[in-house]
């Protein structure tokens, strides 16, 4: 089957929804749900498949990071630099970078303690602090609750999205790092 019918109808059905005055994106999901699927493993081909494969590279590496960034609203002032130094931007690069992963690791250690879950056989206390590391990598939330604690003052807003920024990029390189070096079985 062709992904081009698909293709072609789900543009004309965005602009039209767009046209319409409807948020352009049910054009998306809908076309989801028209594009055909079977969830049989013998059936790797199907247009659905195709299309995940096909965009699956520049949606996650190009599409996302833009939209996220594009989203954020961060205006690089001539101050950037010394807002990261204030107590507001370093709590929140010590919590994304240090508190999530301690965090994560602790709470984890304790439900394991105390028989409430264990680990499974091929993991290791090494990866659950790797998945820790990654877990300061909370962007958008952290942004969403910058929005909502400091309504009306601006240069906060705007220096706690840089810390944000900077602590995620931070813990996830880390995160790649660790597990890059320590993630092997």
């Amino acid at each position: 089957m062709s992904l081009v019918p698909y293709v072609l109808g789900g543009v004309c059905m965005w602009f039209l929804m767009l046209q319409s005055g409807v948020h352009a994106t049910i054009a998306g999901v809908l076309l989801a749900f028209a594009i055909p699927f079977s969830a049989q493993e013998e059936d790797a081909a199907s247009p659905s498949h195709r299309l995940e494969h096909v965009l699956h590279k520049s949606v996650a590496f190009v599409i996302l990071p833009i939209f996220a960034l594009a989203n954020t609203g961060i205006v690089i002032g001539t101050d950037w630099v010394h807002n990261l130094t204030s107590t507001n931007s370093v709590g929140i690069i010590g919590g994304l970078v240090i508190g999530k992963p301690v965090g994560i690791t602790l709470l984890s250690f304790v439900a394991v303690a105390v028989g409430m879950c264990r680990l499974p056989l091929d993991l290791h206390w090494r990866h659950i602090f790797g998945a820790g590391l990654l877990g300061g990598i909370g962007f958008t939330m952290s942004i969403f609750i910058t929005n909502l604690a400091f309504v009306g003052n601006v240069a906060m807003i705007n220096a706690s999205k840089m810390a944000i920024l900077l602590a995620s990029l931070t813990a996830g390189i880390l995160g790649f790092l660790w597990g890059k070096l320590f993630g092997k079985p």
